[in-house]
């Protein structure tokens, strides 16, 4: 029997503290959350690890995301030391619209920084902000994805949404950007992005489940042979959020092999785009 492979571009390993506060903000099922959210999986970071390990994740995301200026530098010497205690970890880098965002991002270029993440909803700014124009250059430069959750999904905001993003992508046509969530709500707009522009793509975290279902955002059929075809491309990756999820990591499993895309498409969207992306 083949021993399974996955690589998922959309894992989350925070510092402690912060951790503490992302959850507590899940339980409380607060303003950006929008209803409960009951999380399954609370251990510590190395039974964590452990988990992805035993599920047969290769390769996985220390996926942090700055919410205030002064914060960025801070995640990223903590994802920094994650990646080097955690062989299977990539190096994961954040940023925010602050005046030294440009000078921080060149040095964790340098230092060989794989994926980027930004959340817009979270860190409440707009991606055309002016003091991120020359940082985006840097990173088209670079070509490293950077993993945005721009969506309006699960609470809007005035600066989630395909336009603004499509806005950047007319400034910065060589972004590589890997769109969280397939863009959910706004699936269909965000996938005609990826379609327009051959560096962007989306990752499938926690897209085409039950619980996003119920949430109001269930996946349109009619985009599911659009959806193939650009998994086929390359642009499709695997992405769960763990361990900040209602659910176990094999409901998102799951919920890919329901879409009934396809073995090529699936072994493409679980481990060949990401692996010839990053490896």
């Amino acid at each position: 029997m083949t021993e399974r492979r996955l690589f998922d571009l959309h894992t989350h390993f925070l510092p402690p503290r912060v951790m503490a506060k992302v959850r507590a903000q899940f339980d409380s099922a607060g303003p950006l959350i929008g209803r409960p959210w009951p999380l399954h999986y609370r251990d510590p970071d190395e039974a964590l690890v452990g988990v992805l390990r035993g599920l047969g994740v290769r390769h996985f995301t220390a996926l942090a995301y700055a919410h205030k200026p002064g914060m960025a530098e801070f995640l990223n010497d903590w994802t920094a030391d994650f990646a080097d205690r955690v062989p299977e970890a990539l190096r994961c880098a954040t940023f925010y619209p602050e005046p030294d965002a440009a000078a921080y991002i060149g040095r964790r270029i340098a230092a060989g920084t794989q994926v980027w993440k930004v959340h817009v909803q979270v860190g409440a700014f707009d991606v055309r902000d002016p003091l991120l124009d020359e940082a985006w250059g840097l990173l088209a430069d670079d070509g490293a994805p950077v993993v945005i959750h721009a969506g309006s999904g699960p609470v809007g905001t005035e600066h989630t949404g395909p336009g603004p993003v499509a806005d950047l992508l007319s400034r910065h046509p060589r972004l590589r950007l890997v769109i969280a969530h397939a863009g959910a709500p706004e699936y269909a707009e965000f996938l005609a992005l990826a379609e327009q522009h051959e560096r962007v793509g989306l990752d499938t975290t926690m897209a085409f489940t039950d619980f996003f279902a119920d949430m109001g955002a269930p996946y349109p059929d009619l985009l599911l042979p659009r959806l193939r075809d650009l998994g086929l491309a390359g642009r499709v990756f695997l992405g769960s959020d763990f361990p900040n999820i209602p659910y176990p990591y094999a409901t998102q499993l799951e919920a890919l092999e329901r879409l009934d895309l396809g073995q090529d498409w699936l072994d493409a969207v679980t481990w060949d785009n990401a692996a010839s992306l990053l490896l």
